[in-house]
């Protein structure tokens, strides 16, 4: 059973960094690409960044290019979102994803953490 737990989430200032983190288990972490994606209130869950499983390819966003860098480290099998220049728009629950590919995501989500940015 995939188990994801995404932690470091907070409450921050416009303009400041936040580093996320998503611990996985129940599957073979070096193997499986990852993703990160938020929801905020009212809103649809959308694509923030992935990497796949060797991190020599990433995508992101268009609303994060040169904000946020999606990172990881098989060893603790654990993926990374560095987040700087937060914007109050960037309010949401973050949530990490094992995915297929690149480019298709699962049902295997974590609880997700909150993030906060204040103008």
């Amino acid at each position: 059973q995939v188990q994801l737990v995404e932690s470091g989430g907070g409450l921050v200032q416009a303009g400041g960094s936040l580093r996320l983190s998503c611990a996985a288990s129940g599957l073979t972490f070096s193997s499986r690409a990852m993703g990160w994606y938020r929801q905020a209130p009212g809103k649809e869950r959308e694509f923030v960044a992935a990497i796949n499983w060797d991190s020599r390819s990433t995508r992101y966003a268009d609303f994060v290019k040169d904000r946020f860098t999606i990172s990881r480290d098989n060893a603790k099998n654990t993926v990374y979102l560095q987040m700087n220049s937060l914007k109050p728009e960037d309010t949401a629950i973050y949530y990490c994803n094992a995915q297929l590919t690149l480019n298709l995501r699962t049902n295997d989500w974590g609880q997700g953490t909150q993030v906060t940015v204040s103008s």
